[in-house]
């Protein structure tokens, strides 16, 4: 949008331009962090030197001029490195976060703010984020990511987890059938719920809106090994509306980010959780593909005795070329003190697995997708009840279980780490009485959850057999 001042035609500053069309400019925490975030954003600068030489080398050229991309990544300190190199060579950028608890306010806030502004006059980039958002939340923001001030939509999507995408490809497919299906509580998720009310207000608002979206769109990159899954399939059935970047299988990515990346997370997330110690523990790691390559490695490093899950033959026969066991979940699944999901599909973990666990297993999940433990069977549960110790610090308590001190309770976080690429995802204690009859019935379960909101595209599409 421009404005003309004399005989003279300005594009229109983002915020304003989004004011004077009745939309919101942009939504974070709190602007008045952009000063620690633009710090850590100086430092980081230094730590991304890729980045910083295309911004040196292409900003005459300006070669992004005209690409509105729409940004669905995890929006910490590294992702601020990352939209104002695109703003930099000249991309219209608009952001949200993939994830609802990965949101570093500071780097939201820097953004907004962006070098040259003020907090009482932002001069940086469209941003809705901030840690801790509900579903409802998450989804509106990212809806509002997706509508540019003009009432226009991207010509680019930068993709992470593929809800961006989800969110076209299922408003494109209601437009053509005229409606947005029933919610479906026996087989849709909640998510999914919220996912079809928004869809059925925008169908109400503009019937076409996503269908012209779609056409303007010339591709989406996809960052996760488990989005680029769901991308072929859609390819595969005829139903990819728009060409895909497979980012995924870049060796920056699949190796650095998930073998390396996770190797360093796994034992943060694990450690901000529940600080407990890891050396002598036994760690079952489920999947052995670069994700969970580096989740024992990473554990093997802290002393604990790593056990691996693997249902492709030639990664369970890597894992026991490096010296782990190889077995079952079953055959471990009483006796461990602490499994990690790492295969991006559905149900690795069930309940009817966490029922047989030992007092105090921890559980925690670094696949992409949350869905890999069942934390729909944990809150279904008759008679659970969720107490928060702190914000994004939760226990879930079972029926039947004995009163006791604290010392007896467990707890559950309910946030994400800081590495934006691989977080892990869900982090919980299992806390069993005694065995006996009735163990099941006297069970404290609690789930410490340190990541990445799941998109409902895989809960509804899980995959076969792929290691993340």
């Amino acid at each position: 949008m421009e404005r003309t001042v004399g005989t003279i035609a300005e594009p229109m500053n983002a915020f304003t331009a989004a004011v004077e069309a009745g939309r919101e400019p942009y939504k974070v925490k709190d602007l008045e962090l952009a000063e620690y975030g633009r710090n850590e954003i100086r430092l980081a600068e230094h730590e991304m030197p890729g980045l910083m030489a295309l911004r040196a080398e292409y900003k005459a050229k300006q070669p992004l001029a005209g690409a509105k991309i729409m940004g669905s990544l995890h929006m910490t300190v590294q992702t601020a490195v990352l939209i104002e190199t695109l703003t930099h060579l000249g991309a219209d950028v608009r952001w949200v976060s993939c994830n609802i608890f990965s949101t570093q306010d500071h780097a939201a806030a820097a953004v907004v703010v962006g070098r040259n502004g003020t907090v009482s006059d932002p001069q940086g980039t469209p941003v809705f984020a901030w840690k801790g958002e509900t579903l409802e939340e998450y989804w509106w923001c990212t809806d509002q990511a997706l509508v540019w001030p003009d009432g226009s939509g991207p010509n680019l999507i930068l993709d992470d987890g593929g809800d961006a995408t989800l969110l076209v490809h299922k408003g494109v497919e209601f437009e053509k059938a005229g409606r947005v299906p029933e919610f479906d509580p026996k087989k849709d998720s909640e998510e999914y719920e919220i996912i079809l009310n928004l869809l059925r207000r925008e169908l109400k608002k503009d019937p076409q809106r996503w269908t012209r979206m779609s056409k303007d769109l010339r591709g989406v990159s996809e960052e996760t090994t488990t989005g680029v899954h769901r991308l072929y399939q859609m390819m595969e059935a005829g139903t990819l509306l728009f060409p895909a970047i497979n980012v995924n299988d870049s060796v920056t990515k699949s190796k650095f980010d998930n073998l390396y990346g996770c190797r360093h997370s796994l034992t943060d997330g694990i450690l901000r959780a529940s600080d407990v110690m890891l050396a002598g523990k036994v760690a079952v790691i489920c999947g052995y593909g670069d994700v969970g390559k580096g989740c024992a490695q990473a554990l093997k490093g802290q002393g604990a005795r790593v056990v691996i899950t693997e249902i492709d033959p030639i990664c369970a026969l890597q894992a026991a070329m490096e010296g782990y066991q190889v077995t079952t979940l079953e055959d471990v699944v009483k006796t461990a003190d602490i499994f990690v999901t790492a295969t991006g599909n559905m149900n690795i973990i069930t309940a009817q697995h966490m029922a047989q666990m030992k007092d105090k297993a921890i559980v925690g999940n670094i696949g992409h997708f949350d869905n890999e433990i069942d934390m729909a069977g944990l809150k279904k549960t008759k008679g659970i009840k969720r107490v928060q110790i702190k914000p994004q610090y939760d226990e879930y308590v079972f029926p039947g279980w004995p009163q006791r001190d604290d010392s007896g309770r467990g707890a559950a976080a309910e946030s994400r780490l800081r590495d934006r690429a691989s977080e892990l995802r869900d982090v919980g204690e299992l806390h069993q009485p005694g065995d006996g009859a009735d163990r099941a019935a006297h069970q404290l379960r609690c789930l410490r959850m340190q990541g990445v909101h799941a998109t409902e595209a895989s809960r509804r599409e899980s995959g076969a057999t792929a290691s993340r």
